[in-house]
């Protein structure tokens, strides 16, 4: 089970208003984790409205009755219509300012290898419909009708009358684990992911950063730093923040007046391969020059990182002043940058 981050990213939902789209089929297989759900965000004090299209018949009169009842403080709008392409067109058209909204879906989207995409901007997500990189409909979401409305999403996000979409799978605690955790369980389709680094500053980041490094410390990619090591070192760590979400770190280690390390670079799995990495070694690079370093070293053996640093210009070498710094780890390679 994934952990919650509650206080931290409770913080980033405050006064956001939440829109929840759901299709009769589905709300009515997962009625009471959909209920579950939104109760817990609304004591988190995070304003809901939920949208379905479930036909005004008496057979569904006992559900409308478990909305008043159990989310009396979320918005209910019924879509009249029934047909799936409907149902999405007036999710997508409700007159109201939403920060996010979030469809609840039997499967998130997932790529021609079936593996789950976490987090797409519009241009990506339009390029993949068109060379057929996205499965959202047929045995994925059992839901043909969602094939046609990735575009319609994409439109609403780059004119700006909504920031972020969300295609969440349903399930037990599936909203929660989207919006509080760092894996989430859905697809998240933005535009203006908004990148700040800097240094960790609560116990709640330092917990956050020891959890993010954790994956990487089990391949073997990053050297042991539990959350105590993390918590005792805490001025030496940044974190990497998409709209005050803490989402990768690393760790400035000083070796002399004009030398540092980049030490423990990871970003949460959720948000890989969306360039987190070069903005942290971007930022880290800034902060060096800031600073009056002339000199960046990295010892990593993630081949990955290793052709980013090439790419930013880090020579894999030993300089002889930094022999006894690379005997501490004498089988991973060694890359120099000079600023």
């Amino acid at each position: 089970m994934p952990k919650l981050y509650i206080k931290e990213y409770q913080r980033t939902l405050e006064g956001v208003n939440i829109l929840i789209a759901c299709r009769k089929e589905v709300l009515r297989e997962h009625i009471d984790s959909i209920v579950r759900d939104i109760k817990f965000l609304a004591r988190q004090g995070i304003y809901t409205t939920l949208v379905h299209n479930l036909p005004n018949r008496l057979s569904n009169h006992k559900l409308f009755k478990l909305f008043e009842t159990k989310l009396p403080g979320t918005n209910i709008y019924r879509c009249p219509l029934e047909s799936g392409d409907d149902f999405y067109e007036y999710a997508l058209n409700i007159k109201e300012k939403f920060g996010k909204l979030i469809f609840i879906e039997r499967k998130y989207l997932s790529d021609e290898n079936g593996r789950k995409i976490n987090t797409l901007t519009t241009r990506k997500a339009l390029r993949m419909i068109r060379e057929k990189q996205i499965f959202a409909y047929g045995d994925l979401i059992t839901n043909i009708n969602f094939k046609g409305i990735i575009e319609k999403i994409c439109q609403k996000i780059e004119q700006s009358e909504i920031n972020r979409i969300h295609i969440v799978p349903a399930g037990k605690y599936s909203l929660k684990h989207e919006l509080f955790s760092l894996e989430g369980t859905g697809t998240l389709i933005a535009n203006d992911f908004s990148e700040t680094m800097e240094s960790v500053a609560s116990a709640e980041q330092v917990r956050i950063v020891s959890d993010i490094l954790q994956p990487y410390i089990k391949r073997g990619l990053i050297k042991p730093r539990d959350r105590n090591y993390v918590g005792k070192n805490r001025k030496k760590f940044y974190i990497a923040k998409i709209d005050d979400i803490v989402v990768g770190c690393l760790e400035k280690i000083d070796l002399d007046r004009t030398t540092i390390e980049l030490g423990a670079l990871a970003v949460a799995t959720r948000f890989r391969n969306q360039q987190i990495g070069i903005f942290l070694i971007q930022s880290f690079v800034a902060l060096a020059r800031k600073q009056g370093c002339q000199r960046i070293i990295s010892l990593t053996r993630n081949p990955k990182l290793q052709k980013i640093y090439q790419s930013f210009g880090f020579k894999r070498k030993i300089p002889q002043d930094l022999e006894k710094r690379k005997k501490r780890s004498p089988e991973v390679p060694m890359y120099v940058y000079y600023l």
